[in-house]
């Protein structure tokens, strides 16, 4: 079988120059067939801080605009292709993205698909607790150590130029 991938774009954002869907759905379907998952669903919703903000509020708790966030779903369901997990939804803030970057002395290109893994991961049953990725220092959760090895195995693909 394969994976799916469905993307999305708040409603009266405008995307970035660099904005390509097939490139990120490329490289989202890689992804997860290097993690070995198959019949996956996922869904990427890009949107600016506001939008996030409400979110992590309405959800988290949490009064603060951030980088990515992810909804596990878990059901499986049935089409014409066969049988799927929807594995739940990914809301990622393409304002926030370039302050990471910057943060970590990171391109937005690398910052990109850092946190396109993050959100598998998280989809797919990963937390890494009180632990995140800083600048300088190695990540020793397992969640964070995959996903850094990942980011590396995929470090000439350019989703941002």
């Amino acid at each position: 079988m394969a994976n799916r991938i469905l993307l999305a774009v708040q409603e009266d954002f405008t995307l970035p120059a660099w904005f390509d869907e097939s490139k990120i759905e490329a490289y989202m379907l890689d992804v997860l067939k290097k993690l070995d998952y198959d019949g996956e669903e996922i869904s990427i919703l890009f949107c600016n801080d506001d939008y996030i903000h409400e979110l992590n509020k309405n959800y988290r708790d949490i009064d603060s605009a951030t980088d990515i966030l992810s909804f596990e779903n878990g059901e499986k369901y049935s089409d014409d292709e066969g049988e799927w997990l929807s594995a739940g939804d990914i809301a990622l803030s393409l304002e926030t993205l370039p302050k990471n970057a910057e943060y970590f002395g990171a391109s937005e290109n690398e910052e990109l698909k850092r946190l396109l893994i993050h959100g598998i991961l998280h989809l797919n049953g990963y937390d890494h607790g009180d632990e995140h990725i800083e600048p300088g220092v190695a990540p020793t959760d397992e969640m964070l150590v995959l996903q850094e090895k990942i980011l590396r195995d995929f470090g000439k693909v350019v989703l941002i130029k």
